[in-house]
């Protein structure tokens, strides 16, 4: 077995996750292979969610730069307290909607070409919400259980639903929906690079997970192997009937993970990949994962799907100490990777068919923890990517950053989310493609708020 060759046991790991129904310059590079795809990008749709594991601090991710935002911030953070991110540190940007100019952290330069390209757009201060919310029904108990608890909120972020236990997530129900686009070819809908996830898990769907590098096969069950026989034989076990409801889902998932593992392996493992150079220096686990993406993308007409969800994932977020390096080092391994993602995305022709956001625990507070970190908080800030996005601006409500004032649920800078979880996600699923009808069932608590389209998509 050789070192790019999957175990057994990893084998078998990952087909468990899915379901039985998933140098030229740069500009030369990105309008050549524009070219040769775009004709196979007519009716194609794909969602890559990005999920930062521990809660972002978005506090040090979008500051206010003008004389009185950036006030606020520095009373509440002062340089002593550590964490403090000087404004001339800070990469400007000027929403096309806002008076206010912000600035990014400064490890996100990519971010921040995105941005003035108008090819990425900010959702400001959303979070898992029961209701639109004031302080005083936040005193009075009404609030997402087990609020700044990093399980319970990574659960209600990825399922929108805050109210109670959710067995599905919103990506996996989305998927539920769409399946029908991939019904000719059979494809799975959700791809998964972290194993099985909430946020991928629906009704009749669950993700095909691909390892972050690598190939998707057993060693030597090949049908092009003199071993042909052990495959034979796998397939013969898998085939057998069983009274036993567990065995037969069992043996229906292997049966398609042998299958799909036959379109899905010379994708992953290949050398020729026409968007490799477009990665080719950034040797991050972000950026390989969203290779991987990159290269199912460019597969699409292989595999034959016309929708596709991906889920990727950064951990490390949980920034109670340290959290200047940390943080750093961390938007340091994003940011180019998802700029590279998008720029693979305009080099396959489907720039406008690919939308990639941000999902997080909670935000974190304003005021700083000992340390040199921060605390578990609510609402967030959160990006959005693609040529389908309407860029450049912000959508939701930027807090006051005042300890106590009238955005903060308590006194440590916890913002009360503005925008809910379920508009966020209602909004790219209109955009995907689920019928307007349907999105009320992806999101069963969409009708509590005014409206289940922000308006960040074209």
């Amino acid at each position: 077995m050789t070192a790019k060759q999957t175990s057994r046991r990893t084998f078998l790991r990952n087909l468990a996750a899915m379901s039985s129904m998933g140098l030229a310059s740069r500009l030369d590079l990105l309008n050549v292979v524009a070219s040769a795809n775009a004709q196979q990008a007519s009716d194609y749709k794909a969602l890559v969610c990005v999920f930062m594991f521990g809660g972002n601090d978005g506090n040090n991710t979008l500051i206010p730069i003008d004389t009185a935002g950036y006030g606020q911030y520095a009373t509440a953070r002062p340089s002593a307290s550590g964490i403090n991110l000087p404004r001339a540190s800070l990469l400007p940007i000027q929403p096309v909607n806002t008076g206010t100019p912000f600035g990014l952290h400064p490890a996100l330069a990519e971010l921040q070409t995105l941005f003035n390209n108008r090819k990425m757009a900010v959702l400001a201060n959303v979070g898992t919400l029961v209701q639109p919310i004031t302080k005083t029904q936040y005193n009075a108990g009404v609030r997402p259980l087990s609020l700044y608890s990093h399980s319970d909120q990574q659960a209600q972020w990825q399922s929108s639903i805050s109210n109670t236990v959710s067995g599905t997530g919103w990506g996996g129900r989305v998927a539920d929906k769409v399946a029908a686009f991939n019904a000719a070819s059979g494809f799975p809908v959700v791809t998964s690079l972290d194993g099985t996830v909430l946020f991928t898990t629906g009704t009749s769907t669950s993700p095909l997970a691909i390892p972050v590098t690598g190939s998707f096969a057993l060693a030597g069950y090949s049908a092009n192997t003199a071993n042909n026989a052990r495959l034979a034989a796998v397939q013969q076990l898998l085939a057998q009937g069983s009274t036993n409801v567990l065995v037969n889902g069992a043996n229906r998932i292997g049966t398609q993970a042998l299958q799909l593992s036959t379109t899905v392996n010379p994708i992953l493992a290949s050398a020729n990949s026409t968007i490799a150079p477009l990665f080719a220096q950034l040797k991050t686990n972000t950026a390989n994962q969203l290779f991987q993406v990159a290269k199912m993308i460019e597969a699409r007409a292989a595999t034959g799907a016309r929708r596709q969800i991906f889920f990727v994932q950064l951990g490390s977020f949980d920034t109670h100490g340290d959290q200047i390096n940390r943080q750093q080092a961390l938007f340091a391994e994003l940011s180019p990777a998802l700029k590279a993602f998008y720029d693979a995305t305009a080099a396959l022709g489907v720039g406008s068919q690919v939308t990639t956001f941000t999902l997080s625990d909670f935000g974190r507070t304003l005021q700083p923890a000992s340390g040199g970190g921060s605390d578990h908080a609510w609402g967030n800030h959160h990006f959005i990517i693609g040529d389908a996005v309407n860029g450049g601006a912000f959508y939701g409500q930027y807090p006051q950053l005042v300890l106590g004032g009238p955005d903060d649920a308590e006194s440590e800078g916890r913002w009360l989310p503005t925008t809910a979880v379920d508009q966020y996600g209602a909004t790219l699923a209109n955009w995907f493609g689920v019928a307007p009808a349907d999105v009320g069932v992806v999101f069963p608590n969409l009708a509590q708020f005014p409206t289940g389209n922000l308006g960040f998509m074209a």
